[in-house]
């Protein structure tokens, strides 16, 4: 007879689930054929139902919660927060991938929180102004003096967060600053996790903080860009500062790019809209115009 019990999934790799239950117990598990058969299969953050042979105990995964998010690529449910991490210089800002991703996390129901790093570099209030503005959080950080640490630590408790962003911006010294115990090589992330550069890669979760990360070389910018697409008609719902204006536009099914009577371009006219955010919009919904429906990678 198993044995039933509940708990997250903490890795997935070949075929094997690595759940965790609310005792810290890992169970080594295969998923039911049921999920293959109904072209669906649980992934890591899935908060799961398990049935153990106690004869071996090993798993099945018999069935998933529903998810409040959820990931095409890297494949993750139930991520709270996407911390975006952009550096004040070397590299510079890019305002339109920032722009993007925050888009897909709004459009995914994941919270994203900018990460300006390298402030000892540049002036971040700018930067600051504009997103804070919008209504997002904003955390200014230089890893080498600790400034904003603190600040992200007291936001991972309780969370399953990941972090993303380019080549160089400062995640794997950022992470270090959060856990030194980490000690994590500058662009040698994975090593960590005793992986080579060129080993497969798979999503795993890690406690940090009193909350849960994903690994992040799973997170790169570029793939979940690729594999997140968004349609034109729901592209504005993706920019939070829109939504109050977006009723009082003169006509109904208003793109918000150059139409008359459009009362989210008044709102940038006025200065009550950053023109860079409109301008991101813009671009994306330049995109989006040639997405179909069934191109949506929907769960």
């Amino acid at each position: 007879m198993t044995i039933q019990a509940t708990g997250m999934i903490m890795k997935q790799t070949g075929g094997f689930y690595y759940v965790e239950t609310p005792a810290g117990e890992r169970i080594e598990c295969r998923a039911k054929g049921i999920f293959r058969k109904d072209d669906r299969r649980p992934v890591v953050g899935d908060r799961v139902t398990v049935e153990i042979d106690p004869s071996t105990g090993r798993g099945m995964v018999a069935a998933y919660e529903p998810r409040m998010s959820y990931l095409v690529r890297p494949p993750l449910a139930n991520l709270d927060q996407l911390f975006l991490v952009s550096a004040l210089r070397d590299p510079a800002p890019n305002l339109f991938v920032l722009d993007k991703l925050i888009a897909i996390a709004e459009y995914k129901h994941i919270e994203p929180v900018i990460v300006l790093s390298k402030c000892d570099l540049g002036d971040p209030e700018p930067l600051r102004a504009i997103y804070e503005r919008a209504g997002f959080a904003v955390i200014s950080v230089c890893a080498g003096s600790g400034e904003g640490i603190e600040a992200v630590r007291a936001r991972l408790a309780g969370r399953l967060s990941a972090f993303t962003g380019n080549t160089g911006v400062g995640k794997s010294t950022l992470l270090n600053a959060l856990d030194p115990t980490l000690a994590i090589e500058t662009g040698e992330i994975s090593r960590k996790l005793g992986r080579g550069r060129h080993t497969t890669r798979h999503v795993e979760l890690y406690h940090l903080a009193g909350g849960l990360i994903a690994d992040t070389p799973g997170f790169s910018t570029v793939q979940v860009i690729e594999y997140e697409p968004i349609l034109k008609e729901e592209l504005q719902y993706c920019f939070r500062e829109f939504e109050r204006y977006i009723p009082h536009c003169r006509f109904t099914g208003c793109a918000h790019v150059k139409e008359k009577g459009c009362a989210v371009l008044e709102a940038v006219e006025a200065g009550e809209i950053a023109k860079s955010r409109h301008q991101s919009y813009c671009e994306l919904y330049e995109e989006a115009k040639e997405l179909r429906e069934w191109e949506l990678n929907r769960e």
